[in-house]
């Protein structure tokens, strides 16, 4: 019964070997990399760039040139895919978009928006931007397998939509009053306010979750939903260490902000 209930959400996943892979490899490295996170075992950027011991002796990246590396090959790879993949419809159009205007928003925010004050280890930048690289490429090319297929049952597109645009909105509004809480010059970390600061540590986090839900309801594939199920997790973990290392940081960060999700974690 449950099965069946899923399957009429999501178009028949196809006889792809590769894409099975990828949505099992997905869903498993993220949802172990969040636990990794609750753990104390950090991906090396932003505010945990340099905790590990091993950090010292590893490759540092100005966080510029780090975040740049993150985002750019998924940049490229789904503006590829419109020349690779053209004029399949436009479901399939959609998601080529969304994948694409998110990624171009990270470079945007990484080149105008963020301000800096650590690194990057290459040690972490290459595995994270190869996983947002496969990530776009798989999801795109996912996609390109439905052509042919019958529709699911249910039609998610148009809510999918809306839920892409409440969460690319949301991700960049909190992302710009992070870098506002520095004046130019700055570098030391401050409890953020404004937005939904005031009940959660990460809502650009819950938004982004929101955005990766709107990007699988406009795609409605097995490997959009695994992906973004993944990403769930890892964001949960990452969200929770955040609270954790603000907690331990100022005396005076109020307990009644939550994690992620507000007033429950």
């Amino acid at each position: 019964m449950v099965m069946s209930t899923f399957l009429s959400f999501i178009f028949p996943p196809p006889p792809s070997l590769v894409v099975s892979t990828m949505s099992v490899i997905s869903l498993v490295s993220l949802a172990n990399a969040g636990l990794s996170e609750i753990r104390g075992k950090h991906l090396n950027y932003s505010k945990f760039w340099n905790v590990n011991p091993s950090s010292e002796k590893q490759i540092k990246l100005s966080s510029k040139a780090g975040m740049l590396l993150l985002y750019t090959p998924a940049f490229l790879a789904g503006l590829a895919s419109f020349w690779i993949f053209p004029h399949e419809g436009l479901r399939s159009t959609l998601l080529q978009s969304a994948v694409t205007l998110h990624f171009f928003k990270r470079d945007f925010e990484v080149l105008f928006i963020h301000k800096y004050s650590g690194g990057m280890l290459l040690d972490s930048a290459i595995p994270i931007s190869l996983s947002y690289f496969l990530s776009a490429a798989t999801m795109v090319y996912a996609q390109h397998l439905t052509q042919g297929l019958p529709e699911p049952p249910i039609n998610l597109l148009y809510p999918g939509i809306v839920m892409f645009v409440i969460g690319i909105i949301g991700n960049f509004y909190h992302h710009y009053l992070l870098s506002n809480l520095r004046a130019k010059g700055e570098k030391e970390y401050k409890i953020p306010k404004g937005g939904l600061f005031g009940i959660v540590i990460c809502p650009h986090y819950l938004f982004e979750i929101i955005q990766f839900y709107g990007i699988t309801l406009i795609s409605q594939t097995l490997y959009a939903f695994c992906f973004t199920l993944g990403t769930t997790f890892y964001l949960l973990g990452r969200s929770y260490s955040t609270r954790k290392w603000y907690l331990s940081k100022f005396e005076d960060f109020p307990k009644n902000v939550k994690a992620i999700i507000p007033f429950v974690f």
